[in-house]
């Protein structure tokens, strides 16, 4: 079963998941049949006889009998995104990723569901030396949705600790996860969209924040590896490269023969100046490395953006 299937990472995990010849269900509360985001990236899923989609809110009840028979559960319904989780929209970070959280625990306790693949966020750690991180490093969020990451993840994890546990829990903290059909307010995309279209990108503070920018193909299967797995705690799942939004910028000019205008903001609340993984035990644990570098993925990124607007890019270089 795969929650929030319908968004980024659950649309490619989905994809994957039937290439592979597994049956999936597939739960969010977007519909393919009236939301043309969840459309795309459930194109793949809908219409095989090996994937049931259920239109549901994980905060109400009556969902849960979905849940008989599956041997996996990849959590990975939340709402995303530092900036918006500031002041009043903190009400439906708190319910969409903590109490629904909870309410998936409880469920894949009860119908006694042997792994749980929650996703977390490297949001947790909050401000860092600038080294890499690692799962024992302190966790501080510097932001809202930060918190209720590290939240979601205690929480799985607590119940996994359960001395009436049959279910292991496995929290992966993806660092910025990037590449086709990714939200349009990610950096990556926004980069090449100005590129393209030559309107101003927004950057926030000095432009030299650091960013451990991840391939989706990467996250899909570290996010895999974890489902066969049997151990519980908290994994990095990183490439284990810090790049910059300028140095971003400069590979993008650099694919697309384009300059990126660009327009400067005063720095974002909560936004971390740097993160950097250590995904040694993902490594160690699962048998997962990060095989795309930034240059390759957003090579990759930029060819489904083209094939999607082909006349934005007919002079590209």
């Amino acid at each position: 079963m795969v929650t929030g299937a319908a968004g980024f990472i659950g649309g490619h995990l989905t994809a994957r998941l039937l290439a592979e010849g597994a049956d999936v269900c597939g739960l969010d509360r977007r519909h393919p049949a009236s939301d043309l985001v969840a459309r795309r990236n459930l194109a793949e899923g809908c219409g095989q006889s090996r994937f049931s989609f259920h239109h549901v809110d994980l905060l109400t009840p009556g969902w849960e009998p979905v849940l008989n028979g599956a041997d996996v559960v990849f959590h990975l319904a939340a709402v995303p995104g530092v900036r918006p989780s500031w002041g009043a929209a903190f009400d439906e970070y708190a319910s969409c990723n903590v109490i629904a959280t909870q309410r998936v625990m409880n469920a894949a306790i009860h119908a006694r569901v042997p792994r749980v693949v929650v996703a977390s966020s490297s949001s947790v750690y909050g401000r860092t030396d600038g080294r890499p991180s690692t799962e024992n490093a302190a966790t501080r969020p510097l932001s809202p949705y930060g918190v209720t990451k590290l939240a979601t993840e205690a929480l799985a994890l607590a119940h996994a600790g359960r001395a009436d546990s049959p279910t292991t829990v496995a929290a992966l903290r993806y660092f910025t996860v990037y590449g086709p059909g990714q939200r349009p307010d990610m950096l990556i995309g926004r980069v090449l969209s100005a590129a393209l279209e030559g309107t101003p990108l927004t950057v926030y503070g000095s432009g030299e924040q650091r960013r451990d920018f991840t391939y989706i193909d990467d996250v899909v299967d570290a996010t895999l590896a974890a489902g066969r797995s049997h151990a519980s705690g908290a994994f990095n799942v990183g490439a284990g490269a810090a790049t910059s939004v300028s140095e971003v910028l400069r590979v993008a000019e650099q694919l697309t023969g384009r300059p990126v205008p660009t327009r400067p903001a005063p720095a974002a609340d909560g936004d971390a100046p740097g993160t950097l993984a250590d995904s040694t035990l993902a490594r160690d644990v699962f048998g997962w490395r990060a095989r795309v570098d930034l240059q390759a993925g957003m090579r990759r990124h930029l060819k489904w953006h083209c094939s999607r607007h082909a006349t934005r890019c007919a002079s590209t270089a």
